[in-house]
Order: structure tokens, then C-alpha cells, then sequence
């Protein structure tokens, strides 16, 4: 892919954006060749957005959406502080791009895990975690469902990268989020069930996976960013008029209602 068509598709994706509009699929001299390329488009959109950086979302941390992306690792792209809402949240449907409702750990850096040669360990990075909230990821693609890119043009999209709505601080985290249940409810029922063991083992598993990934990319991460580190839940495709409620260990929620 030439850097001229880099640029095309990074200019396109961040109109897209600017303008909340979905894109109909994509041109092939236009779709990056390799998961390299498209994280680095997705790196050029962030550059001409010139949008406050909320931090990184992952996605693909279950077996069963690896399989279904055909990748061997999870996914990721960047997220940005405009699309975060604060619990209990109002959205507008009318203005979501396909929105699929993620239940995922919120975790803050209190610190940076800058770019180095050794890899980071498990310790390392808990010890750089300030806060973990309950969270709703609202995922959304600025291409159609129906259109969809391979895999490298949804990278360069920062893999379905949407709005994020923080719930409840957990307090005492340590040593008990990967065995904490999550529930869905979606108009008072509960309809998907899910636990920090369904991210990978542990939900900071994904944080370790993405420092270590970035490390590689000359940035790393850094304090103050949030890392949404994949759904407990799996993707709920949810509709106009729907409230939905996220219950993270019995105390901890989140709620969106999503109005006309």
C-alpha cells in the first residue's frame, strides 16, 4: 500500500468519523495488505483528528471472536475522550453507527509503561493501574455491516472503536476482578452473562497484551490514558428505545438508555 493511499483511506476514515456517517465498504487499492498497515492508518486518523485521546480499546480477547476475526491474537485502536458519557447515560439512537453494547473493565493508568526491550510483567503493569471502573463500551464501524472490509480495514477504522460510558469505580479490585460476574440486562431482564475470566483469564491479561504490543510501536502507554480491555459479555446489537444495565459483581453498574 502506498503512503499516498494510506493517506486517502486515513482522510476518508476520519471524515467518516467527524461526521458520524457509515462508509459503503471499501475500494481494494484502498484496504491495507497486512494488520500492520491498518494499525498504522489507524494511527494517521488519530492524527488528523487532533481529538483528546480517551486511550485504546481491545477487542478479539475470547477464542470464539479470534476465530471469527481469523486472527491469533486480539485487536485493537484508539479511543477518544469526546465519546465518553458518565453512568446512568442517555444516547440517541438515530445518531449510532450500528451500536453493539460491550461490558468490559475500565482500567486507568497511573502511570506510564513506556516503549523498552524487556517485556512487561503482570506485576508491572497491576502496579501501574490507578482506578478500574465498571464499563458499556457502544461499539460502533464506520463501515455498513453488510460491507464490511477485511480484517486490516477494520484495524485502520480502530477496530469498531465507539462511545464509552463509566459506571461505578471498583474498589478493591485487586485479586478479585478476574473472578467477578458481569450481567446484561436489556429492559430489566437479564439476556448475556460473563465474568473477568472470559477476558483472557484476567482482565488485565489484555492490558499486559497491549503494553507489550505497543512497545514494539515506539509509544507504549501512558498515565491517565483508559484501556477498555474487551467484552465480558460479547456484542449485544441493541435497539431503538432499549435501556440496558450492566451489573459488575453484584455492586458495580453501568446503565445507557438509548432514545429515538
Amino acid at each position: 500500500m502506498s503512503a499516498d493511499r494510506r493517506e486517502a483511506l486515513a482522510e476518508m476514515l476520519a471524515a467518516a468519523r467527524r461526521e458520524a456517517r457509515p462508509l459503503d465498504g471499501l475500494e481494494p487499492e484502498l484496504l491495507p495488505a497486512t494488520t500492520e498497515e491498518g494499525y498504522a492508518v489507524n494511527g494517521l486518523v488519530a492524527q488528523r483528528l487532533g481529538w483528546d485521546l480517551l486511550g485504546w480499546k481491545i477487542a478479539g480477547t475470547t477464542p470464539a471472536m479470534r476465530e471469527k476475526l481469523r486472527v491469533k491474537d486480539p485487536i485493537y485502536g484508539r479511543t477518544y475522550r469526546r465519546f465518553v458519557s458518565q453512568s446512568p447515560a442517555r444516547l440517541a439512537h438515530a445518531e449510532l453507527l450500528d451500536p453493539l453494547v460491550e461490558c468490559e473493565f475500565f482500567v486507568t493508568l497511573a502511570r506510564d509503561l513506556p516503549p523498552r526491550d524487556a517485556a512487561w510483567s503482570m506485576a508491572e503493569v497491576a502496579d501501574a493501574v490507578a482506578t478500574v471502573h465498571a464499563g458499556i463500551e457502544v461499539a460502533e464501524c464506520r463501515f455498513r455491516m453488510d460491507r464490511l472490509p477485511p480484517l486490516p480495514g477494520i484495524l485502520a477504522d480502530g477496530s469498531a472503536s465507539g462511545r464509552y460510558v463509566f459506571g461505578d469505580e471498583i474498589r478493591n479490585w485487586r485479586g478479585r476482578i478476574a473472578s467477578m460476574p458481569v450481567v446484561l440486562e436489556v429492559d430489566g431482564a437479564p439476556r448475556r452473562h460473563g465474568s473477568g475470566a472470559d477476558v483472557m483469564g484476567d482482565p488485565l491479561a489484555p492490558l499486559l497484551w497491549l503494553a507489550n504490543e505497543r512497545r514494539h510501536w515506539g509509544d507504549g502507554l501512558r498515565a491517565g490514558e483508559t484501556i477498555s480491555t474487551g467484552s465480558t459479555t460479547g456484542m449485544f446489537p441493541v435497539k431503538r428505545g432499549q435501556g440496558v444495565r450492566a451489573v459488575f459483581g453484584g455492586g458495580a453498574e453501568v446503565r445507557i438508555a438509548f432514545d429515538g
